[in-house]
């Protein structure tokens, strides 16, 4: 005589809670494991070949130079943050009413947009002295090169968004004779989000390239100065540190449009 045992309901969805939690924890533990190997080769290969610390410094040395100057690097980030948080809003506002200016009217697009292009053509490092010169070494200046490097990526998609409504929505909303607004807010914005939050994690992270860019040629105090500082110095532990905590906001603003995106687009 065969017994077959029969799962309820409540084993069942404990048994695939538990599966989503490991799954989840190896999720996690994967590039955890991967970072902490290729710091132990980074930690082995300098001090087995004698490469000296004005070179590249080991792990250890820029742990130990990261707690000692920690309220050295906390007094640069705020400035660098302030200027990438302004850039970052500044230049995606921007990008977002020129988007909507360029789907409402295709000869405003054909007029600017080339513009655009031709302006996102401009490497940075060549439109920031320039940026410089005409705003001053001051605040302004930061803020306008984050805000265009944020901008052109931001322009592309939510225009390609604001454009994704297909043509039957479109005629349906025609015929029963709905607004422009309402086919804005109703229509073409909700799909439109998917495309500005794809761009707006492309910004979140240029956007601390762009204040540090800003504060590379002409700043006395922010994480891009203190990076100009240490490499002249040979002091490579604080640079490595330094580029760390770059590193570090770049990862925490992609992390809040991250959970914004999470937040905002349920479907």
């Amino acid at each position: 005589m065969t017994v077959v045992e029969n799962t309820s309901a409540p084993d069942l969805e404990a048994e695939l809670r538990m599966a989503a939690r490991r799954h989840k924890i190896m999720s996690g533990a994967l590039p955890l494991g991967c970072a902490a190997g290729l710091i132990a080769i980074w930690q082995i290969g300098v001090k087995a070949f004698g490469v000296p610390t004005y070179i590249a410094p080991a792990p250890s040395d820029v742990a130990v130079t990261f707690l000692d100057k920690f309220p050295l690097l906390m007094q640069n980030l705020w400035p660098t943050l302030f200027e990438s948080v302004a850039g970052f809003a500044v230049g995606n506002i921007a990008a977002i009413l020129i988007a909507i200016a360029f789907v409402h009217s295709r000869h405003v697009e054909r007029a600017f947009f080339p513009i655009a292009v031709f302006v996102n053509t401009i490497p940075i490092l060549a439109i920031a002295p320039i940026l410089v010169l005409i705003f001053g070494p001051g605040l302004t200046a930061k803020v306008v090169i984050a805000a265009l490097i944020c901008f052109f990526p931001t322009l592309v998609n939510m225009v390609r968004g604001l454009q994704a409504v297909s043509p039957q929505a479109l005629e349906l909303a025609k015929i029963l004779s709905a607004s422009k607004s309402e086919v804005f807010w109703k229509m073409r914005l909700p799909s439109s989000l998917p495309f500005l939050f794809s761009a707006l994690k492309i910004s979140a992270t240029t956007s601390v390239i762009g204040a540090i860019v800003g504060e590379w040629v002409g700043a006395d105090i922010g994480l891009g100065a203190l990076i100009i500082e240490a490499t002249f110095n040979f002091n490579s532990p604080l640079l490595y540190a330094t580029v760390f905590m770059s590193s570090g906001l770049s990862v925490m603003m992609f992390t809040l449009v991250t959970l914004a995106e999470r937040w905002t687009v349920r479907w």
